[in-house]
């Protein structure tokens, strides 16, 4: 039952633009739903697959493109030159821009599940950047955010780093880092572990889970995929989510 669709911007949406997402219904009456961030590979088959398990699991799940202003239909493999392609539009990014685009899309899967309950988010490398900046939205209740690089010293687009939006988080907010990700160094994890105890020192919502990997575990079509890391996270994200999620 999963399509390509295309949702089209909110009124007062900044430089709104359409949006061709990937929508993958529950099986069963819907648990929640998920916001699906990709890499910066674009909605590739891999992030296909990410959206197509939460369904299975009872989650209506949203994969959203994040360079959508520059490369719309964005779906590319790993190799170095699809990487330098994916970080050429990355770099045209701007964070009012995604939050904007994610706010359009999380209204229309609420508009999508009974009652309009709160949501979630997951997001990977770029998008796991991206999904710590969508835990200060109000309507997202709960976030696994997967070796975003780059949160402690800047923002897309340019700005305060990222981190400095943890207190505007309500919800939940997971943060993953694999021990030997050179896009995220050890500076940067424990900068990540300080602002998220200043904001949460209970650690009961924001917490750093530190994997035994390196950057991209979890995608098994990626080199530096780690089976018992990427189960591990995986695990760890359903928990979350069937802690903080309820239906409508």
């Amino acid at each position: 039952m999963a399509e390509w669709i295309t949702i089209e911007p909110m009124p007062g949406a900044p430089e709104p633009c359409s949006l061709r997402c990937w929508w993958a219904p529950p099986v069963a009456e819907p648990r929640g739903g998920v916001l699906v961030l990709p890499e910066v590979f674009g909605l590739n088959s891999w992030i296909r697959t990410v959206s197509g398990r939460l369904a299975e699991q009872g989650y209506a799940a949203l994969a959203v493109p994040l360079m959508a202003r520059t490369a719309p239909d964005l779906e590319l493999g790993y190799s170095p030159a699809e990487l330098a392609i994916g970080r050429a539009h990355k770099d045209q990014v701007r964070a009012d821009q995604l939050l904007g685009d994610l706010q359009t899309a999380a209204a229309w899967l609420q508009q999508r599940l009974p009652g309009r309950p709160d949501l979630g988010c997951v997001g990977f490398c770029f998008g796991g950047h991206a999904a710590l900046l969508a835990a200060s939205l109000p309507v997202i209740r709960a976030t696994a955010a997967f070796y975003g690089a780059g949160v402690a010293s800047g923002r897309p687009g340019g700005g305060p780093p990222s981190l400095e939006v943890l207190p505007d988080v309500a919800g939940a907010l997971h943060v993953f880092c694999g021990h030997l990700d050179p896009l995220i160094p050890p500076a940067d994890v424990e900068a990540i572990a300080a602002a998220l105890a200043a904001a949460d020192p209970s650690g009961r919502r924001l917490r750093l889970h530190r994997a035994e990997a390196g950057h991209g575990y979890m995608c098994d079509q990626r080199s530096d995929y780690r089976s018992e890391a990427a189960a591990d996270g995986w695990r760890l994200m359903l928990e979350l989510f069937a802690g903080e999620l309820k239906p409508g």
